[in-house]
């Protein structure tokens, strides 16, 4: 059995669940999210007793993988909906910043132009100073791939360390040519 498929997944009291044929809707304080499994995976709600179980119907390999990545998925939009997924990402280098204009992230990150990044649905983006970028978002996969987005404008560089990169991401650095003697 997989460990993560077969554990419950306990849902808080403000969160609405509704289970279809194939397709699960979670709805809670900071949005709503639907999923649609594989028809091979089994998605039951106990009301009564507030958990959510994926089953699986067979020990075949793919039917293995399916059971813990169907179970971690409803997991995270459950959390998402109670407490929004968040990711911090930190420009440094001389006059690198963001900007937001209204559903538009701009970023100068010492290319000739503005690189002009458009918000996703039901993602949330936060310039709290020119050089802190926050994204946050009921969606953990949604929030995850726009940080990525952003990050892979400039990634940072192993010389000066200059570029885009997450909150306490540890970039190796390297020396500078070496002057022989």
């Amino acid at each position: 059995m997989s460990r993560i498929g077969k554990k419950p997944i306990p849902v808080a009291a403000g969160v609405d669940v509704t289970v279809n044929d194939s397709s699960i809707k979670i709805k809670g304080k900071n949005g709503e999210l639907t999923h649609t499994w594989h028809p091979n995976m089994d998605v039951s709600w106990d009301a009564a007793g507030r958990v959510i179980t994926v089953g699986r119907p067979d020990d075949l390999r793919q039917n293995r993988a399916l059971h813990g990545l169907t179970r971690a998925i409803i997991a995270n939009n459950v959390q998402g909906v109670q407490t929004p997924w968040e990711k911090r990402l930190e420009i440094q280098g001389v006059g690198y910043q963001a900007t937001l204009q209204g559903k538009v992230l701009s970023l100068q990150v010492g290319y000739a132009n503005i690189i002009k990044l458009p918000l996703p649905d039901g993602v949330i983006c936060e310039v709290a100073s020119p050089t802190l970028v926050i994204v946050r978002g009921a969606d953990r996969h949604a929030v995850g791939q726009f940080a990525a987005n952003v990050r892979r404008v400039r990634p940072p560089e192993p010389y000066k360390g200059k570029g885009i990169r997450y909150v306490g991401e540890v970039v190796r650095r390297k020396s500078g040519k070496a002057f022989g003697s």
